[in-house]
């Protein structure tokens, strides 16, 4: 086997790399890490273990490359957030809005977001990843809310906080899915809770 990962720079070439790359992380996702092999990857890629080894050491670098790639779509959905969505004018539809997309999100990559977050605590670089998207996503956050004519005192730490209320509310409602809760009435004290938290922003 050749130890030496090679770059593609031929246009077939970069097609395969980014087959291997969607496969294997589309498969990771659905069947979990330690279930996916670097062979069931090239089969789902259409090519040769051999090809697979010129382009990645293992599967964790198909892996980490994919995450790269694909995981804001899955984890991070509110960094797509348009700057439209944000509006002092009626910010309690502004949230729900934000709220609804995250929820659908959360809903498409079920499997996906289950199997990737249990790696956060075994796996430093899927960590690392974590932790950079995640201060990533307050910072851009917060500048469309200023674009939007909310007032910078505090805003780092309210968003961040807002991003936790919002980002629980859809783990209750996708993942524990507990009886005795009403989501509406939880989605509408989350949506309160995040405007009295921003009050002395946008007033």
């Amino acid at each position: 086997m050749d130890d030496i990962i090679r770059e593609p720079k031929q246009k077939r070439a970069i097609e395969k790399k980014d087959r291997i790359i969607k496969s294997g992380f589309e498969l990771i996702c659905k069947n979990g890490y330690y279930n996916t092999n670097t062979a069931e990857i090239a089969k789902a890629a259409n090519v040769s273990t051999g090809i697979v080894y010129q382009y990645f050491k293992d599967k964790h670098d198909i892996f980490m490359e994919g995450l790269e790639k694909y995981g804001n779509e899955i984890f991070f959905p509110m960094l797509n957030i348009d700057i439209n969505n944000f509006s002092i004018d009626d910010f309690s539809s502004s949230i729900q809005e934000i709220i609804k997309s995250h929820i659908k999100d959360h809903k498409v990559s079920q499997r996906a977001h289950e199997e990737i977050t249990s790696m956060i605590h075994s796996d430093k670089e899927v960590a690392t990843y974590f932790y950079k998207n995640e201060l990533l996503m307050t910072k851009t956050i917060k500048e469309l809310l200023i674009k939007n004519g909310f007032k910078e005192n505090d805003l780092t730490e309210k968003v961040h906080i807002m991003i936790g209320l919002i980002d629980n509310l859809c783990h209750e409602i996708i993942y524990h899915k507990h009886d005795n809760m009403d989501y509406d009435k939880m989605t509408t004290i989350v949506i309160e809770s995040i405007k009295q938290l921003f009050k002395d922003n946008y007033q």
